[in-house]
């Protein structure tokens, strides 16, 4: 029987569509089942960029979901929403999960979809600050409980200070650029607006980077009773952003275009916190170190009741990533 190279060509998409090793043919393809719905709550955010790109390119009908996207004002919003029942999966710092365990919550970590190391501390010098020392008394804006919290509390420890040598102004990520600006606040902690700030204040603004080399995580969290009847949506999810990440390493730049449009980002902004990410779907130990530091802070700093260092990996669901990426998995029992 003569074959046609039509055919052979056929013959090898069939192969690699079946292997798994194909993952970017025909992605308008719909699922031959009943979609599964799930409802996610995020403060958009580059990180969830694994998210967007899975989403633009089609990977969540062709696996059988149907996402719907519902925006907060920060992680620490969106992970209310989720302990209030108002959507199904938050998406925040592991930060957040962590104050959230100290308060006897019932959550689970799905996945990781980001390390990022983007946060920086400003100050404005026409209020006096020039040096580290100079931020005792002033006024720092934060969001309360989210990972800002903990990097300014640690920049400041390491600088022989503490959070308690500054007064620290509560507020959502949209503040941020205005309250800089504007005066209103002396110092800001942020990942975002980064360059906004340098090109608003100039020669007025000095800065430094907050995170002293420790990576921050975008996860991807549940309540704990909804992990355990959800399971075939939690497995789609992760098999569409799986996806999604071969399709970044793949076509970065292409990946790179689907977060800056998503989010009305400029270029030369995406340019430079574009490296400053790692889009990969993950669950590794450097997450539960990550957490029981952040925890031990919590606890010297009185910001919980709690005298004890929980076993974090007991609120990290590993089933689904070990069925579908199960080489990302790396969590000591």
């Amino acid at each position: 029987m003569k074959i046609t190279a039509a055919g052979v060509a056929v013959i090898i998409e069939l192969v690699l569509i079946g292997s798994g090793a194909w993952p970017f043919s025909d992605s308008s393809r719909t699922y031959p089942g009943t979609p599964l719905s799930i409802n996610i709550g995020e403060k958009p955010y580059e990180n969830s960029g694994l998210i967007y790109i899975a989403e633009d390119q089609g990977y969540f009908g062709r696996n059988g979901l149907n996402v719907t996207m519902r925006n907060y004002n920060s992680g620490p919003g969106a992970i209310e929403g989720l302990l209030n029942d108002e959507v199904d999966i938050g998406l925040s710092s592991e930060y957040v999960v962590v104050g959230k365990v100290f308060e006897k919550e019932n959550i689970s970590i799905i996945g990781n979809i980001d390390k990022y190391q983007n946060i920086y501390l400003f100050g404005r010098k026409d209020k006096g600050i020039e040096n580290i020392s100079d931020l005792k008394g002033k006024k720092v804006g934060i969001t309360r409980d989210g990972i800002g919290e903990f990097y300014l509390g640690r920049f400041l420890d390491l600088q022989g200070m503490s959070i308690y040598d500054v007064t620290l102004v509560d507020m959502p990520p949209s503040q941020y650029l205005q309250a800089i600006t504007n005066g209103s606040v002396d110092g800001l902690l942020t990942g975002i607006y980064n360059d906004q700030v340098q090109e608003q204040l100039g020669s007025n603004v000095v800065s430094w980077p907050a995170q002293s080399s420790q990576d921050s995580y975008w996860v991807m969290s549940c309540q704990g009773d909804w992990v355990v009847n959800h399971a075939e949506e939690i497995n789609r999810l992760l098999k569409s952003l799986n996806e999604a990440e071969e399709y970044a390493l793949t076509y970065p730049t292409e990946a790179k275009a689907i977060v800056q449009k998503r989010l009305n980002y400029t270029g030369a902004y995406i340019a430079t916190i574009w490296p400053k990410s790692q889009f990969s779907l993950t669950l590794d130990q450097s997450l539960i170190l990550a957490m029981e530091d952040e925890g031990r802070w919590m606890i010297t700093n009185n910001l919980t009741a709690e005298k004890r260092i929980p076993y974090f990996g007991d609120y990290i669901y590993t089933k689904g990533l070990e069925e579908v990426k199960p080489e990302s998995v790396n969590i000591i029992g």
